[in-house]
């Protein structure tokens, strides 16, 4: 589960309730509990912690489960491929304030991972044209930093978010 609550009066959380970075938190908090968009997402983000959240910036980790695994027992080049399209679409969101259609999206992998190892996840926009952003997802294991996986994404922002409606994908 994502992992961003605190105490806040009422004033706090309407206010909350306004910014896209916060908007972008609960969206990924429901996607990862199954409460909105498809089982796919679910299943790739379930366990997903969010380390720091700013606009055009997020940070995550993650330990890879078994049930995005491959028969080898390696993460699964299309569970990862979600994972960054997810993760890449919110820091989007909480920069520019709208849904995210990806135009272009390209993911090169570097090496493989185990279930059970830990994985650190970190998007950031990387130019805004217009309605176009593009954002960069870097995946790398955590405790060596080695680089497993980068995506890169184009998407086209034009429409406002409500948390309860079916994802992007």
């Amino acid at each position: 589960m994502i992992n961003y609550s605190h105490s806040v009066s009422p004033k706090e959380r309407e206010m909350e309730d306004k910014d896209p970075v916060h908007i972008s938190l609960k969206w990924l908090k429901h996607l990862a509990a199954g409460a909105t968009g498809q089982e796919i997402e679910a299943r790739t983000l379930q366990g997903l912690q969010v380390v720091q959240a700013r606009k055009g910036y997020f940070l995550c980790t993650f330990v890879v489960p078994d049930r995005a695994s491959d028969e080898n027992g390696n993460w699964h080049a299309g569970a990862i491929a979600t994972l960054i399209d997810v993760v890449g679409a919110a820091a989007v969101f909480s920069l520019a304030g709208h849904i995210n259609v990806s135009v272009d999206f390209s993911v090169s992998f570097y090496s493989t991972v185990k279930i059970d190892e830990q994985v650190e996840i970190e998007a950031k926009i990387a130019g805004v044209q217009g309605k176009m952003t593009s954002v960069v997802v870097e995946v790398r294991r955590q405790n060596k930093g080695e680089l497993v996986a980068l995506g890169k994404q184009w998407m086209v922002s034009n429409f406002t978010v409500n948390v309860n409606q079916v994802s992007k994908l």
